[in-house]
């Protein structure tokens, strides 16, 4: 599928309508395994037809209109009881009223194809989901690989193509991890930037509602949707920009393939002018100790699922029980101390890190694993889960904004470049995003 703009034009010169588009988007949704946990067939064709109805009278100010998206099923739809990825939800009351970030997709005149698989809860960096499948990552047609997550089924609907976007969520990196995975943009904004209500809470102090797209372009058209601001983002020059990148954590343990890619991107990168320095970022080997007792993510997940679980703790994933279960029984002390240090470890972190327009590293230090190698064994899901979530959670924690766009070595499997900075910096890390992007897409045309 094309990018946004490119889509919309065709529309605006009746190249292309809605209806078939939508049509077409839906024929290929239907027939992915496991991505998809609803589909809305009717309303998404009839959407398609109002769509075509405005474009032919010239209304084609929203560049929305008309295009296919996808809605992680953690946001409410109204009308349908949101899952979460979980099957403890089944029962329970439909949802009211659209979440905001839904309504504003769909008042941009965006088509809502269905819902989207994701791992349970929220609660994991791998994808893999016992209830509904596990949908694959499309690009290895020989070995079966995870799509990354929680944002799975997002992912893979936009790079199988019959998706512009996919509407989905960051707690520790379910937008970036299934991004780089699969070859795509995720971009996680400033979590105040876009409003979460209406999302199925995993961890409220780090839930961040975004969305995964084919080209940093589009992420920017997505945040001005679901934030309601204009960022006016401009590609950065490279000459003369100052990146860094932790040496401390993020660049531990990288395999072949990432290791490569990354490297030869600071070639190039260089080569254009960019001043690219590695800094001792030793606050980030304090995340683990400050991040206890049982982790923010357990701690907050536990006291928003924790009823639910407990209602019949078989009917879910034992892997996130686990988890969850890390945060249970600690006391409103330990955890308010747990806050105090995570925000004077911010402002030291954000005091090294000022001089820099952004910090830079790979998104994840591994290339999409093999489905089959994580069913099998406990003890490899959770090492693969921790290496994916290493360093995008170190941004949640910071209260950062950060990107993940594609920078692997044609031929190999995705590889995801990493793009941070403080929080509110994400015009910033938008701007650098796109010169990259642009400096990449020129590299690997020669």
């Amino acid at each position: 599928m094309e990018t946004i703009r490119q889509l919309q034009l065709q529309l605006k010169q009746r190249q292309l309508n809605s209806y078939s588009l939508i049509e077409k988007s839906l024929n290929q949704a239907k027939n992915s395994s496991d991505v998809m946990t609803a589909i809305y067939a009717d309303q998404a064709m009839s959407s398609a037809q109002h769509a075509d109805s405005l474009i032919a009278t010239g209304a084609t100010n929203s560049p929305l209109l008309g295009l296919p998206i996808t809605i992680k099923d953690l946001f409410d739809v109204q009308g349908q009881t949101t899952m979460a990825g979980t099957v403890v939800c089944a029962g329970e009351p439909a949802a009211a009223q659209d979440a905001p970030a839904v309504s504003r997709l769909k008042n941009a005149g965006a088509v809502i194809l269905g819902k989207t698989n994701m791992s349970e809860f929220a609660f994991s960096g791998v994808g893999i989901n016992p209830h509904y499948g596990t949908p694959v990552n499309p690009f290895d047609l020989d070995t079966a690989r995870i799509p990354g997550g929680s944002s799975s089924g997002a992912a893979v609907s936009v790079a199988s193509g019959f998706a512009v976007a996919g509407l989905g969520s960051d707690t520790g990196g379910s937008l970036r991890i299934p991004a780089a995975l699969c070859g795509l943009v995720g971009f996680k904004n400033s979590q105040y930037r876009v409003p979460r209500a209406g999302a199925v809470e995993l961890a409220r102090s780090l839930d961040t509602v975004g969305a995964i797209t084919r080209c940093v372009d589009d992420a920017i058209i997505l945040d001005q949707v679901l934030s309601g601001q204009d960022l006016a983002v401009q590609a950065r020059a490279l000459k003369g920009l100052r990146l860094a990148i932790p040496n401390t954590l993020m660049m531990d343990d990288l395999d072949e393939t990432v290791a490569k890619s990354f490297s030869k991107l600071l070639i190039t990168l260089t080569q254009a002018g960019v001043e690219i320095r590695e800094i001792s970022l030793k606050e980030l080997d304090e995340i683990a100790h400050i991040n206890q007792p049982g982790g923010l993510s357990p701690i907050e997940g536990y006291a928003a699922q924790g009823a639910r679980i407990e209602a019949d703790p078989s009917k879910v994933d034992h892997r996130v029980v686990q988890r969850m279960y890390m945060g249970k029984g600690i006391s409103a002390a330990d955890y308010l101390h747990l806050m105090d240090r995570r925000k004077n470890w911010i402002e030291r972190v954000n005091s090294v890190i000022e001089p820099f327009d952004a910090l830079i590293c790979p998104t994840v230090p591994i290339v999409a694993q093999p489905i089959q190698a994580l069913l099998d064994s406990d003890d490899e899901f959770f090492r693969v889960n921790r290496l994916l979530l290493r360093n995008t959670f170190a941004i949640n924690f910071l209260d950062g904004c950060s990107i993940s766009i594609p920078c692997h070595v044609q031929g190999d499997l995705p590889v995801g470049l990493m793009i941070s900075a403080s929080c509110g910096k994400d015009s910033v890390v938008l701007g650098i995003a796109l010169a990259i992007e642009a400096h990449l897409k020129k590299s690997h045309s020669k």
